[in-house]
């Protein structure tokens, strides 16, 4: 699988990136690089290999999440500097 100039900048406008015409170029080299090491991987024989989630075979070191007692939705929404009724108001971040 090739990958072009056409891709790359579809990909950049996707991630909101401005790229020109040289490093377009240049990435469009760089991620064939990427695919064309994958396909290698692809051709590997893995017959009679388990799948694994964890390749260290370390389990969760983490609690488990428990719910525990909620503040009431009023004494919530007495320390936030933007509310209504029933939710906290933030600003908009995301502009496109």
């Amino acid at each position: 699988m090739a990958i072009t100039v056409v891709e790359v900048r579809q990909l950049a406008r996707l991630a909101s990136l401005a790229v020109d015409e040289a490093e377009a170029q240049r990435l469009a080299g760089e991620l064939q690089a990427i695919v064309g090491y994958v396909e290698q991987l692809s051709q590997v024989d893995t017959a009679g290999i388990a799948p694994v989630a964890n390749v260290a075979g370390l389990s969760s070191v983490l609690r488990p999440d428990v719910p525990g007692p909620m503040f009431a939705t009023a004494q919530v929404l007495a320390n936030a500097p933007a509310r209504n009724e029933v939710a906290i108001l933030v600003p908009k971040v995301v502009e496109r």
